[in-house]
This record gives C-alpha cells, sequence and structure tokens, in this order.
C-alpha cells in the first residue's frame, strides 16, 4: 500500500513538471513572437520608405537586403535606438567632417555613409572614422561626395536599409566650406574667443577690431544677439558675451562672425559650426592652487614617441599635458589612456580642423589660463637639456619647473625662450629602439629658432602668436636664456621614413607642405630637399656638423635599468 501511494506521489509530481516546463515554453515563445512583432513594426517604415535601386549601388560598399532583425538590431546601441542626426557638414580637401548633435563613442566602426545622386540613386561608402567633439556632440569623416553625387551626406549604421532622404530645412542640409567657417569658440571670463576661416590671412598681425561682431543663436531657434568684437586677429576674433547666454545656462549658442567692411557695409554672418554653452559663462574657477608647468602641443601621428616624450619633461618637472590630437589615426587614445593610467596627467583634445596650429594653440592657451602658471608651447620631437647641470654634476630633476617658478612672481616677465638646435639622422637607416634623445647625437652647428613657454594670463587678448612665440600685453617681456644654461634638442630631421611622414602634412597655418614648391630656401623647409618625397642618397649623413652625446649621456645615467638597460619608454622591448 505504502509503495502504491509514493508510486501516486510521484506520477502527480512529474505532471506537475511537465505542466511547468510547458507552460515555460509557451511563455518562452510568446515572449519572442511579442519581440519579432515588435521589431517588425519598428522597421516597417524602413521596408515601406525603401527606394534603392540595386543598379545604382556602384562597386563599393552595397547594402544588402538584410532581414528586418538584423536591421533593427545594428541601431541597438547603448540599451536604446539611436537615430543618427547630423547637425552640420565640412568640406575639406581629402574628406567630409559630420558633426553629430550627440554621441556616438569614440572609434565606432559600424557606421555608414549615405550618398544621393542627381537622380536619386543611392552609393554607401564605410566611413573614415569617428570620434568624441566636446561634451556633447560626435564626429564622423566620410570620404568626399563621388562625381553626381550630393556632400549632403547622411550616416547609417551598417546593415540598415537604406532610408528615404529626410526633410529637414535647408539651414540642416547645407555643406560648409572649409575656407569660409567659423570652426571653434570657447569663453574667456566676459569674452568668447571664436575662431573663424575666411575673414583674414594676414600672418602675424592684428586687425581693427571695429571691422568684426560676433552673432549668437541661441539653440535652433531664430533668436539672435550681436556683440562687438574688441580684439581680432589672424583666426581669432574676440566679442562681449551677450548677456542672454548668462540668463539661459542650459541653452547652446552658435556663434558666427560678421564682417564689417571700410564704407561701414555689414555683410551676413560666415556660416559656423562653433558652439558655446551658457553654463560654461557661469563656471567657478578651478579649485586649489595651479600647476607651476604645462605643456601644450599639436600633433598628427606621433603616438610612438608620445611616452619618451612625456616621460622625461614629467622627469623636468611638467606637471600637465594638453594633447591637441589633428586627425590621428595611430592609435594615440590608447597611449594616452595607459599613460593616465600610469598617473600622467595627460588629456587629449579632438582638434579636426586641418592647418590651423596658431588657432589651436592660442585656444590651448585660454584653456590652460585657469589650471596653469606658464605653459610650453613645443612639439614632440623636441626635448629641453640643460648642459650646465650636466657639467657641473647639478641634478636635472625639476630642472625645468625650478626654472619657470623663479620667474613666476615677475609680473613683466611674460615669456622664457630657449633656443633650438636641430638634429639630422647621425648615421641611423632605422628608428632608434632606446627613443630619440639615445639615437639621435650629431647636429647642425648653429641654433635656429627657439620654443617659448609663457604665462597665458599675461598674453593679448588677440592671442597672436607665431606658433614658436605669443605676443605679450604692452609693458610685459621675455627673458631669452643662453646655450650654456638650456637649449631645446630638436630632432627635426630623423631616419627618412620618420622624416617624410611627419612632413607629409604641415599643421602650422602659414607654413606650406614641403611638397608644394614654395618657399624654398625657408628654415621650414628641410635644406637642399626639393618637393617629392625621395630620398637623397646621403641623408643618413646630413645635418651633421657637430656631435653632441649630451642629453644622451644623460638620459642614460638617469633612466636606464641598471640590470636590463631598458628605458622606461621601450614599453614593447621589456613585455
Amino acid at each position: 500500500m505504502m509503495e502504491y501511494e509514493n508510486g501516486k506521489k510521484r506520477k502527480v509530481r512529474n505532471k506537475q513538471q511537465v505542466k511547468g516546463q510547458f507552460l515555460s515554453q509557451r511563455y518562452l515563445i510568446l515572449c519572442l513572437c511579442c519581440f519579432f512583432v515588435l521589431l517588425f513594426f519598428l522597421s516597417s517604415d524602413r521596408i515601406s520608405t525603401l527606394s534603392v535601386r540595386s543598379d545604382s549601388l556602384r562597386p563599393s560598399l552595397r547594402v544588402p537586403a538584410l532581414s528586418v532583425l538584423s536591421s533593427s538590431m545594428d541601431s541597438f546601441h547603448g540599451g536604446r535606438f539611436l537615430a543618427l542626426s547630423v547637425e552640420d557638414r565640412v568640406q575639406f580637401p581629402d574628406h567630409l567632417l559630420l558633426i553629430l548633435s550627440h554621441g556616438i563613442g569614440r572609434g565606432e566602426k559600424n557606421l555608414v555613409c549615405v550618398y544621393r545622386g542627381v537622380k536619386e540613386e543611392t552609393l554607401v561608402l564605410p566611413s573614415i572614422s569617428s570620434d568624441e567633439f566636446d561634451e556633447f556632440r560626435s564626429i564622423v569623416r566620410c570620404p568626399n561626395a563621388p562625381l553626381n553625387y550630393s556632400s549632403s551626406v547622411e550616416l547609417q549604421f551598417r546593415g540598415e536599409l537604406v532610408k528615404k532622404m529626410k526633410k529637414e530645412k535647408q539651414s540642416r542640409r547645407r555643406v560648409h566650406n572649409w575656407e569660409k567657417v567659423g570652426y571653434e569658440a570657447v569663453i574667456d571670463g566676459d569674452t568668447v574667443v571664436v575662431f573663424v576661416k575666411g575673414l583674414t590671412r594676414r600672418p602675424h598681425k592684428e586687425s581693427d577690431p571695429s571691422y568684426y561682431k560676433c552673432q549668437f543663436e541661441i539653440g535652433d531657434s531664430e533668436e539672435k544677439e550681436v556683440t562687438q568684437a574688441i580684439a581680432a586677429a589672424q583666426e581669432v576674433v574676440r566679442c562681449v558675451l551677450p548677456e542672454s547666454l548668462k540668463l539661459n545656462p542650459e541653452m547652446m549658442f552658435r556663434v558666427s562672425v560678421i564682417h564689417i567692411d571700410p564704407r561701414g557695409r555689414t555683410t551676413p554672418a560666415l556660416p559656423s559650426v562653433a558652439r558655446i554653452y551658457g553654463s560654461d559663462s557661469i563656471q567657478k574657477k578651478k579649485s586649489g592652487v595651479k600647476q607651476e608647468l604645462c605643456v601644450c602641443t599639436m600633433l598628427w601621428n606621433q603616438a610612438p614617441f608620445l611616452r619618451e616624450w612625456i616621460m622625461y619633461h614629467s622627469w623636468l618637472g611638467v606637471e600637465r599635458w594638453f594633447i591637441y590630437d589633428n586627425n590621428s589615426d595611430d592609435g594615440i587614445q590608447e597611449e594616452i589612456e595607459l599613460l593616465s593610467s600610469e598617473n600622467y596627467n595627460v588629456s587629449r583634445h579632438v582638434w579636426p580642423w586641418i592647418k590651423t596650429q596658431e588657432a589651436g594653440f592660442s585656444h590651448c592657451a585660454v584653456r590652460a589660463k585657469e589650471e596653469c602658471n606658464w605653459v610650453g608651447f613645443f612639439d614632440v620631437d623636441e626635448f629641453y637639456y640643460f648642459p650646465t647641470h650636466r657639467s657641473q654634476g647639478l641634478p636635472s630633476k625639476n630642472a625645468l619647473k625650478s626654472l619657470v617658478s623663479n620667474y613666476t612672481s615677475w609680473d613683466l616677465v611674460g615669456e622664457i625662450r630657449t633656443d633650438c638646435h636641430s638634429y639630422g639622422p647621425s648615421g641611423l637607416t632605422s628608428v632608434p629602439s632606446q627613443g630619440v634623445t639615445v639615437g639621435y647625437t650629431c647636429r647642425q652647428a648653429n641654433p635656429e629658432r627657439h620654443k617659448s613657454i609663457v604665462r597665458p594670463e599675461l598674453l593679448t587678448s588677440s592671442l597672436l602668436n607665431e606658433v614658436h612665440h605669443f605676443q605679450l600685453k604692452e609693458g610685459v617681456g621675455h627673458m631669452s636664456l643662453v646655450e650654456s644654461v638650456a637649449v631645446v634638442n630638436h630632432y627635426k630631421y630623423q631616419v627618412w621614413d620618420t622624416f617624410k611622414a611627419k612632413f607629409y602634412r604641415r599643421v602650422a597655418t602659414y607654413v606650406v607642405d614641403w611638397q608644394e614648391n614654395q618657399n624654398q630656401g625657408s628654415k621650414d623647409r628641410a635644406p637642399g630637399l626639393g618637393t617629392e618625397a625621395i630620398e637623397p642618397p646621403d641623408w643618413k649623413r646630413r645635418f651633421c656638423e657637430v656631435w653632441d652625446t649630451g642629453l644622451k649621456d644623460l638620459v642614460m645615467s638617469n633612466f636606464a635599468d641598471q640590470v636590463t638597460g631598458y628605458l622606461p619608454w621601450q614599453r614593447q622591448q621589456q613585455e
């Protein structure tokens, strides 16, 4: 009897388990059905509006006829369906820059650029790159539109069915010409500094500010406010902040520049992609003591050389780094993140504007003013060296910071200038594994030019600079260091492959690319070279007049591992 009862209970339990499993399966199937129905309705507008001719998709990245599930899942980012909204487009000679009104994250590889032809045919090409732009916006670089296709390019995620062109205002479809556009703006106290192409290209001269005004548009509204410029030079116009900006701290303002000709005629405001945010105008100064010494540089594809440059100059006392990245694609963000994880205070600032080094340095001077007493402006192939410290056995650690701090309390010294020695390939044919400071030891005999460390609060309101130095306020002067005290080792002419890559595209506004047949004989060019990237047969022996191992000896004695001989920036060899 007991066995019978136990068997009966087992049958009941088994029946309940089977029923539970059946209900679970039904619930799962029901959820899946609901999910697919939801995806179908979300995607039905794409299917109904699809108008793509297969013969119009030229040899490129063709749009496949993927399933509804595939096209919908590809646009599901960050837990939500993301609509890619292109706010502005800027046409450069070699690519098209798209500015999005929202963030998409850096390095998004799942984007494609959609082009429309004159007969509404569609072409889809992979995007070149994407990046963060500012706190709110992102940028995507697309190939230039092929012939007979519009530059009013749209973006989609890879795998999506091509959408019908959205109906937008003409102003939202416009493509700005890089030669005539406002491209950046930054708030500086009670003024705003606007960076603009197309107003004046007078190098190294100030302009009459009465010829310029700034126009502020609040958000997407038609409301505008105009204020007078108080300074202007090269690509910089400084204007008074409008009251509306202080009254609307949560609003975004588009800033453009108006030109007034000598006859008093006002031209329409130049197109602009420059934005400022009302909250920036009322932000409090950073708390705490300023950093004594910071460095700002602009670079393009210099990631392999960044680590040595930062580690060495941090040893000399540099505390803060502003890296203006001018369209690099060599993994510089990863290098900066690694340095930051090792407690180097390095920040990367996306600067997509080609050949605007002077403007970028002016922008950096404004940003650094609240954080730094002194800011050095020099490149990643330039290294400060103190010959007297070496010859007299004095410690060089923190020598650069100690040098500038001696003048911090001097209100009449706004700049410290240091001469540069240019080094050649020093007989090498391949990149030196121990870095430039150890590998290149032969230089030209006479110094050329100089590099500067400046007090940003003592610069003129126009922020006029010639890359190497800024113009100072009236009554403020500079201090020039003698060679025996300090010198900059400029590793300008390295092994051929490095030199060729570096000079492929110059970043300074008023310096021509070395392939262009201009300014022959200028110090901005390589002496003796033509305009073609053909290695001279004697390249490795050029620019070698004096063998100078001073910095090499300093580096080896202070940085090299006593057991392995490795230097701290030789990360790959150590791994």
